[in-house]
């Protein structure tokens, strides 16, 4: 039985509606639009079983590189014991009633909890959601190691790949940012993702359409379409979030594939490096252009560790 995923009311919007709020600052009536323009896209900006023969046209615009990275990725999903680990360490700090706590010493709650109270920390900009990658090693895995989420040497195979998982909390999102001149895919595996597609990286870019990816849907991009995005977990923020933190398990999931121009195949190897490109974006409260050179929170490995010992501990109870 497939859950139902739990969702409040965007940000987007406020009482009436007409407040543009984050993190897509538009109203509710520009919001309708922005939904509806996406459905009309040529090619479509999403990847799904067509149910008409519009979808079936627009789809079939989509260029051959992309679509060969959604084949392959069209049976991936989260198992169901894997969502079940990835919230319990997610799961904000357990306070008793009428508490006014404002959090736990390390260690009282799950590593992707504690690693999104760093990266809070360290970028007070936006609500921050976890990169993990099966190439390189992550910034956080000794944090792992340390916690005793992971054994003294996780790290297995190295698959040189430029695959990456990425979590994102209810209620997170990523700032604007372009993915320059590749070509790569966003699978949504579990949860409930929203993209807006902009047409050009400016703050003050116009928005061409919104989409909403639900499990087995993909938004695609390439130099030519759709390069700049922003990404968005629409479900319910919890009871007591934070401008940064939400205060509940719920998340959603998805599988990013980035090509270069010069990768047209996966079986191609791509090095083994912490930091494999950089992507430009706009900074979420200065609206200036900014470079980010992509890395990895968690490596795959370490994340498979933490998440078997969380799987193992609820057997054993």
């Amino acid at each position: 039985m497939t859950e139902t995923p739990r969702t409040s009311m965007s940000r987007t919007g406020a009482g009436d509606g007409t407040e543009a709020r984050p993190p897509f600052y538009v109203t509710r009536e520009e919001e309708k639009r922005l939904r509806a323009q996406a459905e009309v896209l040529v090619p479509s900006l999403v990847v799904d079983q067509p149910s008409t023969f519009d979808e079936y046209v627009r789809q079939l615009m989509v260029p051959p590189a992309a679509m060969d990275l959604v084949r392959k990725a069209a049976h991936l999903r989260l198992a169901a014991w894997e969502v079940q680990a990835i919230r319990a360490l997610l799961a904000p700090p357990v306070h008793p009633p009428n508490s006014a706590a404002a959090g736990p010493a390390p260690g009282e709650v799950g590593l992707l909890r504690q690693i999104l109270v760093k990266k809070a920390a360290e970028d007070c900009s936006h609500p921050p959601y976890i990169r993990v990658a099966c190439t390189g090693r992550g910034t956080y895995d000794q944090l792992a190691i340390d916690r005793g989420d992971a054994p003294a040497d996780p790290w297995g195979a190295d698959y040189g790949s430029p695959v990456v998982l990425e979590i994102w909390p209810a209620q997170h999102y990523s700032p604007m940012h372009s993915h320059g001149d590749t070509t790569g895919i966003v699978y949504c595996l579990t949860g409930r993702l929203d993209v807006m597609s902009y047409a050009t990286l400016d703050w003050n870019a116009e928005k061409r359409g919104l989409a909403t990816l639900s499990p087995g849907m993909c938004a695609w991009l390439s130099k030519e379409h759709f390069a700049v995005h922003k990404v968005y977990c629409p479900l319910d923020g919890g009871p007591r979030p934070t401008p940064l933190l939400n205060d509940t398990d719920d998340f959603a999931a998805s599988f990013h594939v980035y090509l270069n121009e010069d990768e047209t195949s996966v079986e191609e190897h791509v090095p083994a490096v912490l930091s494999r490109d950089v992507f430009k974006y706009i900074h979420e409260t200065k609206h200036t252009e900014e470079s980010f050179t992509t890395y990895s929170d968690l490596s795959w490995s370490v994340l498979r560790h933490a998440m078997t010992r969380i799987a193992a501990a609820s057997t054993n109870r």
